[in-house]
């Protein structure tokens, strides 16, 4: 039996009960004849300690292959060599009798081999073949097979070489199950998995991958996420079903990590049956919407947690995430995460945007007017659009930048192309409000704000749009509907001072002085730094070119005055 040298670590650990000896030994060639070395207790040599080697080699596999029969259940030793190797995932388990495996290794997707007697050629053989040299892949310490050669020396994990931009998330949606077996919810499944794709694809934050390469798991058995993720090139895999509850249709959707299995959402949507024909285009926009959202929230905390070597994607999803803090300090984060992309990737468009879109956020709060800063924000707009004039991401941060240095005018054109592109993407939505808002449209900015909620449900930016809904219902003269808006933002962000700030002047301006004054007390509670002038100036900004902002500067000085005669 040909072994590689004892310094290499093994392929193969074979973990078996010895009553299995022989049918351990049909594995062993085998998997050897496919050209990987194999580990067993029969290689132990005389005067060998058997605890400290099996230990070394079961540790040292990159995969060890359990053997599971009556009597390999009953194996302390073998229940330790599974647990150990499923904690290291490693593990690649096979049935060569029927038995029931220890409840921990119920729910590990095990190969059933229970007729085989060596035959190579054996379809099931080569699926479980292909099982090992996948986590052969995944264990191998620079991704190579372990066919080929490795040298002595370990791989170094290099830093990122310069215009290394990343890549987005991507997502496998599986063919849904039909639970009901009706044959007309057969056919609302495979529909329903289709539009869902297709939602999915006119989104900006992960990549889809089509129907036609996950058409094959519609039939059989469920195939191991992690190996079909690793096919196909995805991170994230989606499965579902659909089943008839009473007169509703019930859709279950969970989102799965395909390297760890672990389950990152899962929710139920449900629609009268009566009613689902007029309602399947919504019931499909709203999962794809909560489906996006999720991926994206997942991949921020991802890249969060990765201390060093990023690319210049992830310190643009960085930037991204200290942005939707939405807080001075945060912004400035964001503004450095970014810098860093450019410096990565100069030729990087959704960095120069996103660095462009943190500075106008920068000025648009704590900046006083200036033509120069205005200037260096823009060559960073301009570079964005000549480098990437066709992404959605990247047009709607350049519309937020325009719109937060005063020039709504410039922002609608690339708002309403990233609309255009991407019309689910709530950014570009929002970024085209804020700049019809500006423009005193106050319908259409209305209009758009109601379609980033519908884009991005639940997401806790949303208090952003509030705010600004606020200040469209100010402009339009319907202090009621402003006074719910601004205390939405503020309920969905309970430390958004600008939603504190609009409430305070729409009370005074309804005649809720007591009201008005304990929030602007709660205003400079959260922004002690904040003077007058700055809210001054960030009014003048929000509300420009409308009569009712001399209005609202008026109201909040009263206050203002009022607070300083209280202390």
């Amino acid at each position: 039996m040909h072994l590689r040298e004892e310094s290499r670590l093994p392929d193969v650990f074979l973990s078996y009960n010895r009553n299995d000896q022989a049918t351990a030994r049909l594995y062993a060639e085998a998997l050897e004849a496919e050209g990987l070395s194999v580990w067993w207790d029969v290689t132990l040599r005389s005067g060998e300690a058997y605890d400290e080697v099996t230990e070394a080699a079961l540790r040292g596999a990159r995969a060890v292959v359990v053997l599971w029969s009556p009597r390999s259940t009953g194996s302390r030793w073998v229940r330790a060599e599974a647990t150990l190797a499923d904690r290291n995932r490693t593990l690649v388990p096979a049935m060569i009798e029927p038995c029931e495996r220890p409840i921990m290794f119920e729910l590990t997707q095990t190969a059933e081999l229970s007729h085989w007697r060596g035959d190579v050629d054996d379809p099931a053989w080569q699926a479980f073949v292909r099982d090992v040299r996948g986590v052969l892949a995944r264990q191998a310490p620079d991704g190579l097979l372990p066919l080929v050669e490795q040298t002595s020396t370990s791989p170094q994990i290099a830093a990122p070489a310069r215009d290394q931009h990343g890549e987005a998330p991507s997502l496998a949606v599986l063919p849904f199950t039909n639970r009901s077996g009706l044959p007309e919810d057969d056919v609302f499944a495979i529909g329903m998995v289709e539009d869902l794709i297709d939602a999915l694809s006119q989104g900006v934050n992960l990549r889809v991958i089509a129907s036609s390469a996950t058409a094959r798991f519609r039939t059989g058995g469920l195939p191991d996420l992690e190996i079909m993720a690793r096919h196909l090139g995805v991170r994230y895999v989606m499965e579902g079903n659909v089943r008839r509850a009473g007169e509703d249709l019930r859709v279950t959707a969970q989102l799965v990590e395909a390297a760890s299995g672990a389950i990152l959402w899962t929710q139920k949507f449900e629609r009268p049956l009566p009613e689902l024909a007029a309602l399947q285009e919504e019931l499909v926009l709203d999962l794809a919407a909560h489906l996006d959202s999720q991926v994206h929230r997942m991949e921020m905390e991802r890249v969060l947690r990765k201390p060093a070597n990023l690319t210049a994607w992830e310190c643009v999803t960085r930037a991204i995430a200290a942005y939707r803090q939405i807080t001075p300090q945060s912004v400035v984060q964001a503004m450095t995460e970014a810098q860093r992309a450019v410096e990565l990737s100069p030729e990087y468009g959704l960095a120069h945007a996103m660095l462009a879109d943190a500075k106008a956020t920068v000025y648009m709060w704590t900046t006083p007017d200036s033509a120069d800063a205005i200037r260096g924000i823009r060559e960073h707009i301009e570079r964005a659009l000549a480098l990437e004039p066709d992404s959605a991401m990247v047009l709607a941060h350049v519309a937020e930048a325009f719109n937060y240095i005063g020039q709504p005018q410039d922002a609608i054109r690339p708002a309403e192309r990233a609309i255009q592109l991407s019309p689910n993407f709530g950014l570009a939505h929002y970024s085209c409000g804020v700049g019809c808002l500006l423009l005193d449209r106050i319908d259409d900015a209305l209009a758009h704000f109601d379609a980033e909620l519908k884009a991005a449900p639940g997401s806790h930016t949303l208090f952003a749009s509030y705010i600004w809904r606020g200040a469209a219902h100010v402009r339009g003269g319907d202090w009621d509907a402003a006074a719910r808006a601004y205390a939405q933002a503020t309920q969905i962000n309970p430390g958004a001072t600008s939603g504190y700030l609009g409430e305070a002047f729409v009370a005074a301006r309804t005649g809720s002085d007591d009201e008005a004054r304990a929030l602007m007390i709660r205003v400079r509670q959260l922004e002690p730094k904040m003077s007058l002038a700055d809210w001054e100036r960030i009014i003048r900004r929000g509300l420009a070119g409308n009569p009712v902002g001399d209005a609202v500067i008026q109201h909040i000085r009263d206050l203002w005055k009022q607070g300083e005669e209280t202390r």
